[in-house]
């Protein structure tokens, strides 16, 4: 019987997690985001492409530096900005290359993620944005809304460059058609 009432409560939190997206989007839909709504749904996050190469502005309680691995890591009320996009986490981890321009090679966020770009927004637990090669990762409770359209899953995997994304895990999608 425990096993049930545990299935039961995983159950219901999902729905009410599920329904609390659903009700964000269409207040901030209400709210006047009609522009940004999408006609259909895409696994692209298509919003980053479009602030690549322009600069980061990063803010945080705390930062430590290791120039030695090349490893930046801001804690405590993290939020990064690149133009349009935003990503905001207790917790973000910059992977520099260690030769050559010190150049970003890879970004972890962790503590549970929110990414908001011009274009969509989508929640989870982890993110890791490998930069040199164009791949975006989201883990844990994946949400991610694109306009009056919902998706939902265990884990979210997006090629930049390819445009191609993959959505794995207990996956739900809430498709808003036009009348």
């Amino acid at each position: 019987m425990l096993g049930c009432y545990i299935c039961q409560k995983n159950e219901r939190d999902s729905r009410v997690r599920f329904l609390t997206y659903s009700l964000t989007t269409a207040l901030l839909f209400a709210l006047g985001s009609a522009p940004l709504a999408a006609q259909g749904t895409n696994l692209t996050l298509s919003g980053m492409n479009a602030v690549r190469g322009l600069p980061v502005e990063i803010r945080a309680d705390q930062l430590e530096v290791d120039n030695t691995t090349g490893e930046t890591v801001f804690s405590g009320n993290d939020v990064l900005g690149q133009c349009e996009m935003r990503i905001a986490a207790p917790l973000i981890r910059i992977f520099y290359a260690t030769e050559g321009e010190r150049r970003i090679e890879r970004l972890e966020a962790s503590g549970g993620v929110t990414l908001v770009t011009s274009e969509e927004a989508a929640e989870a637990q982890d993110a890791i944005y490998e930069v040199v090669l164009g791949t975006v990762r989201m883990l844990g409770d994946v949400i991610l809304t694109q306009g009056q359209n919902i998706l939902s899953g265990d884990r979210l995997d997006v090629n930049l460059r390819t445009g191609q994304g993959r959505m794995d895990g207990n996956v739900r999608t809430l498709i808003q058609t036009n009348p």
